[in-house]
């Protein structure tokens, strides 16, 4: 799934969205935020129409979301061998302690077991690098030491070792440092902390799927995909995520659930793919992954969907391996009409793109595009979600069968309504006319921002004859994203959007267009600690395209840095021109990924995507600060509560928790499968 990971989340804390024009009275008297700590804030989501879908699918839904959440331990371990054991010992702490609650050391010690569970484990969910507990070391055996022993695993030979091992874990710097590094010029396996490779170099790992490669392979399998990769007595070798083998206890719950799933599906075709998934799930053959994407991808008819399984590859530099994730949701019917409209005209956008004719496809096949509404969130996905997604990833497939892609429309709602009079738009916009513009068209020029990107943008292209997809290596996923944002930015202020009935006016993609180069230059430094590079794929993304078109668009004033009582602002002095520098540097990355040059990406990106002004970054973080925001946030799920006459499920009921240390605390002990090490 190429997907546009928390740009709204993005869009709307950072003063990008408008606020959401369809607020209803109960909407209005809902409680959007339910916490707030570090740089995080915990929102709710609510599920509309739910009342409206038949029993059967709301059955449905839920045997689909009991499967989405009992994959949690998997992302938690993927993403380092020890966040287990972290996790269920500060779990323990916090279940058991018998010293006092009230303490200030304990109030961080708690910011902290929130933060593991927000990340999913010790690194920063977008930064990847580790935090740290605001404690000492000496009250953290305090805490130890008045917690009774039995709440701690037992795997490791009993407290005072598995406390003795993990301190230096959690509090040493050196140890750990980034669950994935990008840097230029250093072993990207070995300095990465991630638990994708144990005891290989860089060079080891790709030799060995070198060799594993099919020559001209029209249908390449996506080697590496789900499997956790070590060298044992000198051998390289794969444990496969599947039934029996790694991850085994969890994916068994998971295929337990999804097979309940489909015995309540809402056709034949729907229930075909979720066997075909299970058949994945339980042989870990990627032939049947490939068999279950392009069942997924044909299915256009179900208005309950799913995505549940080892889908993205942002967590490994290398670009092989994928973390475990879920999404369950159902078509919004009425709002699915505007992306339809997109995904119909996908030919025309094709043909009319800036990029070469010999990069483009001759014929777009299988595109498709929905808004859904979100019911439940797993893995990668969860606390913090994406709300567009764009599948399969397969190369081939998209080109052979098309891609499907979907808006989380209750997501992106649900962020505008906890973002509404936050101050940061009369922050950071320039003038009361961007102010107005912004949220007069805000919030449906992020979603159509969001439809474009992953409707078309993802699906547009070809590679050319011998490229295999992989050549752009640990500066792929950020080239990726940049192409598939520079392809909705290029599209979202043309009069064919108008002339479509998809947008009003142009107005909406002139608010895009301030919205973005605002982010791109500066907002999104909020997220970044002074003096640090950026490392998260979507931010280099942004960043890239922003001073790019700065740099070339200089000469013609095309984007303008003012400054107004010590502030610096970003201003688009010429739209239209800004549209043609989005289109050039578009033709130049769609090059990039179809002749797999390198060399050329790696050169953008670190040129134009890394480094930050640290004069500008300053400020911006300075003037943040005044606003006491916090830049990330992530969602509580709702709760799926089914109603039994007998044995047979009659009605599932929703529940919309507001206390986000109660609903860890039920989702660690409920859906906990894994052994402590894995």
């Amino acid at each position: 799934m190429k997907y546009l990971t928390m740009l709204i989340a993005t869009a709307t804390i950072l003063g990008m969205a408008g606020c959401a024009e369809k607020k209803t009275e109960k909407q209005a008297d809902f409680a959007w935020q339910a916490d707030q700590f570090a740089d995080i804030r915990i929102l709710r989501y609510q599920i509309p129409g739910w009342d409206e879908l038949a029993p059967k699918q709301k059955e449905l839904i839920y045997f689909l979301s009991e499967a989405a959440l009992c994959g949690r331990d998997i992302i938690f371990d993927q993403n380092f061998k020890y966040n287990l054991a972290i996790r269920r010992t500060l779990e323990a702490i916090n279940q058991g302690y018998t010293g006092d609650r009230n303490a200030p050391e304990w109030n961080e010690f708690m910011v902290y077991l929130k933060r593991v569970w927000f990340s999913n484990g010790i690194h920063h969910h977008y930064s990847n690098e580790k935090f740290f507990p605001n404690i000492s070391t000496e009250y953290f055996d305090e805490l130890a030491k008045n917690t009774p022993d039995n709440l701690f695993p037992t795997e490791m030979g009993g407290k005072d070792i598995l406390i003795s091992m993990l301190k230096p874990i959690i509090f040493d710097p050196n140890i750990a440092a980034k669950r994935v590094n990008q840097s230029e010029g250093v072993d990207l396996v070995a300095s990465s902390a991630n638990n994708y490779y144990e005891g290989l170099t860089q060079s080891e790992v790709e030799d060995f799927y070198k060799k594993m490669m099919v020559a001209n392979d029209p249908q390449p399998i996506s080697y590496g995909l789900n499997s956790k990769l070590i060298k044992e007595n000198g051998v390289v070798v794969e444990k496969v995520w599947k039934v029996g083998g790694m991850y085994g206890s969890a994916i068994e719950k998971i295929v337990f659930w999804l097979e309940k799933a489909a015995a309540v599906a809402e056709n034949e075709k729907q229930k075909e793919i979720i066997e075909t998934l299970v058949a994945y799930y339980k042989s870990g053959d990627l032939k049947d992954f490939d068999r279950y994407n392009v069942l997924w991808v044909g299915d256009l008819n179900s208005q309950v969907d799913f995505v549940n399984g080892f889908i993205e590859n942002y967590g490994d530099p290398l670009g092989y391996k994928s973390s475990w994730e879920a999404v369950v949701n159902f078509k919004d019917i009425e709002a699915t009409k505007r992306s339809t409209i997109i995904s119909d005209n996908a030919q025309w956008f094709e043909d009319n793109s800036p990029v070469n004719s010999e990069f483009k496809k001759k014929e777009v096949k299988g595109v498709s595009a929905k808004v859904i509404t979100v019911a439940q969130l797993g893995g990668d996905c969860y606390p913090a979600t994406p709300i567009g997604i764009n599948l399969p990833n397969a190369d081939w497939i998209r080109k052979d069968h098309g891609s499907k892609s979907v808006t989380m429309e209750n997501i992106t709602y649900a962020y505008d309504m906890a973002a509404a009079g936050s101050g940061m738009i009369e922050e950071f916009a320039w003038n009361a006319e961007e102010i107005e513009i912004n949220k007069k068209h805000g919030a449906l020029a992020g979603n159509l921002h969001t439809d474009l990107h992953e409707c078309l943008g993802h699906g547009s292209g070809q590679l050319a004859p011998g490229t295999k997809g992989d050549e752009l290596k640990n500066y792929g996923s950020v080239l990726e994203e940049t192409r598939a944002d520079l392809f909705a930015l290029y599209y979202i202020i043309d009069p064919k959007m108008v002339e479509l009935g998809i947008m009003p006016s142009i107005e909406v993609g002139v608010a895009e267009y301030n919205s973005y180069i605002r982010n791109g230059m500066m907002t999104q430094l909020t997220r970044i600690e002074f003096g640090k590079d950026i490392e998260q794929a979507h931010m280099r993304n942004r960043q890239l395209i922003a001073r790019w078109c700065y740099e070339k668009g200089k000469n013609e004033n095309v984007i303008e840095r003012k400054t107004r009582d010590g502030k610096t602002f970003f201003v688009i002095n010429d739209h239209n021109k800004l549209r043609e520098l989005f289109g050039t540097l578009l033709s130049e990355i769609q090059r990039i990924k179809s002749t797999g040059d390198f060399e050329a990406g790696k050169n953008l990106v670190e040129a134009y995507a890394v480094k930050i002004d640290p004069e500008l970054h300053r400020e911006v973080l300075d003037r943040y600060a005044k606003l006491k925001l916090a830049p990330y946030a992530g969602f509580l799920n709702p709760k799926l509560v089914p109603v039994f006459e007998g044995d047979s499920i009659v009605d599932v009921k929703v529940e919309y928790p507001s206390n986000y240390t109660e609903q860890m605390n039920e989702y660690s002990t409920k859906y906990s499968f894994l052994p402590t090490l894995n």
